[in-house]
């Protein structure tokens, strides 16, 4: 057996460890808990043990906008403990977020403990406003759960515009590397298919994100100029997009995940990548 070989199935050996323990802790504080484990090897599907139900996932859903930026941190994640969050659904969770390592310190995965405690934050503002000194709550950021990946990319993206107050073709280019940086930097890129759903969403073609993602990433590599990135033409935008039905249009069409003519593709997930689930969200 190789060593890599040896090192996938301690990794396998160490998640399969703790699936008891998820059990036992929601055991231990009840219906408000809920505990996850994830496997960022497969970052699509991550969740591969949970008992509870807070953030109203399964076996085999998706992680969370945390945990996407974990997965970009590599083997520089750290864990987050004890982070106030709001589901879309108004639910307060307090969140902590625990990475698993290997014996060479690889990150590969995490434990998520999310407890509801929207009751005894309610609890807390009432006998604030009866003792007289209540104030307005902090506002918390809200995080997105969900069974598929592709629902918290859509809400990363729509963070971004929302942020911005202004459409694609409003942008100037150093706003649109700043945009593709962002995405980068959250861990976006390391799903599958997750350029050709930018690009999508963007109303851009296949190619042009690619282009826009190398030249992002040449951006802020310390020994590479932004005139390295393939497809990049120094401080020019990316070729023009191609009108539908054209034979450049054509070439970049379809859902193949393979990277189109003389544009970089987006590094593949590290193997040992890391995350539990935003800017403060639950895992």
């Amino acid at each position: 057996m190789s060593g890599e070989e040896d090192l996938e199935s301690e990794r396998d050996a160490i998640l399969a460890a703790l699936k008891p323990v998820v059990e036992g802790i929601v055991a231990t504080f009840g219906p408000m808990c809920e505990v996850v484990l994830h496997d960022y090897r497969r970052p699509e599907r991550s969740v591969v043990a949970l008992a509870g139900a807070v953030t109203g996932r399964a076996v085999g859903g998706a992680m969370s906008e945390i945990g996407m930026r974990m997965v970009a941190r590599g083997d520089r994640a750290a864990d987050e403990l004890n982070y106030v969050t709001r589901t879309r659904a108004g639910q307060t969770v307090k969140s902590s977020t625990m990475v698993l390592r290997d014996s060479t310190g690889a990150v590969f995965g995490a434990v998520c403990v999310n407890l509801d405690v929207s009751a005894a934050t309610e609890a807390h503002a009432l006998l604030g406003v009866l003792a007289g000194i209540g104030r307005a709550p902090a506002e918390l950021p809200v995080t997105t759960f969900g069974n598929d990946i592709d629902s918290v990319v859509d809400v990363i993206l729509d963070a971004h515009q929302l942020h911005q107050n202004r459409p694609w073709a409003g942008l100037d280019r150093a706003e649109r590397l700043e945009l593709f940086r962002s995405l980068d930097d959250r861990g976006v890129f390391a799903v599958r298919r997750a350029v050709e759903q930018v690009a999508a969403r963007l109303g851009i073609s296949r190619a042009s994100a690619y282009s826009y993602l190398s030249q992002a990433r040449a951006a802020t590599t310390p020994t590479t100029g932004a005139s390295d990135a393939p497809g990049s033409s120094g401080s020019s935008d990316p070729t023009p997009d191609p009108t539908p039905g054209s034979a450049a249009g054509s070439a970049v069409g379809g859902s193949s995940d393979s990277a189109p003519p003389a544009a970089a593709p987006p590094a593949a997930a590290p193997s040992a990548a890391a995350s539990s689930d935003s800017d403060g969200g639950h895992a």
